[in-house]
């Protein structure tokens, strides 16, 4: 749409206004999250054990030593054979994050009920480092509301902390915090679903900023995103090659 021209001093008035905003939309923000930081825990009682490369993990041991783990419900049920497009978008840029998170006493870890294979295989695709174990054998996914097999939906499901519509896919996103305290025991802490995964998506902050913002047209992000190695070169820059976790070209 056009935009009105002004003077400079006009911009600087109209800028000084909006900052404003800013200030107090920073302000709600830091109070938000005090909030969410002081919520009930919930203790985990029951003993889930997912698949990872190096054989059964309980979800203790994916803590890796520390007292903190972000769990990532990642959209990648038994029967697929590609990541989520818009999981994979949030995931490439978790590693660049969590080399910092990691040293303060957060883990990180992805999960999905596809199998460990097919799950390896992608994120050997896309290039990722971060941890990615299936929870097929267990029924994780399940208690934490992300995952609705076909002929379970008719009535609807329990997602986003209410009861929502057949969604029509098998798989929803998701995010679930876990603290380990002194003595093993595990407590649920936090979770976040649907549009409060867009806190963890740094290229949309960047998108805010710009003239046509996120540019979703009427299909959400669908409209423009893609899979890192889906897009096509533009001729404006060298298209990137995908890496495997060994450093050679993914297949």
């Amino acid at each position: 749409m056009p935009h009105e021209i002004v003077s400079r001093e006009q911009w600087l008035e109209a800028s000084r206004a909006l900052l404003a905003e800013e200030k107090s939309l920073t302000h709600v923000r830091d109070r938000l999250a005090e909030k969410r930081r002081a919520l009930p825990w919930v203790r985990v009682e029951k003993d889930y054990v997912f698949q990872t490369p190096e054989g059964p993990r309980t979800l203790a041991q994916l803590f890796d030593g520390r007292s903190q783990l972000i769990v990532y419900h990642f959209m990648f049920g038994p029967a697929w054979e590609e990541g989520c497009p818009g999981c994979s978008l949030l995931c490439d840029q978790v590693d660049g994050a969590r080399q910092h998170f990691e040293h303060n006493d957060v883990s990180w870890v992805a999960v999905s009920r596809g199998p460990l294979a097919k799950l390896q295989a992608y994120r050997r695709r896309m290039g990722w480092g971060f941890r990615w174990v299936s929870s097929a054998e267990s029924d994780f996914n399940f208690d934490y509301q992300v995952s609705y097999p076909e002929g379970t939906r008719a009535d609807g499901v329990d997602y986003n902390f209410e009861k929502i519509p057949d969604p029509g896919v098998d798989e929803l996103p998701g995010v679930s915090v876990f603290h380990r305290d002194d003595s093993g025991a595990i407590f649920h802490t936090y979770s976040s679903f649907a549009r409060g995964g867009e806190m963890f998506l740094p290229v949309y902050a960047w998108l805010d900023i710009v003239p046509k913002g996120r540019n979703e047209g009427g299909d959400n992000m669908g409209h423009w995103m893609r899979r890192h190695d889906e897009y096509p070169d533009d001729g404006r820059r060298a298209a990137p090659t995908a890496q495997s976790c060994c450093g050679s070209a993914a297949v």
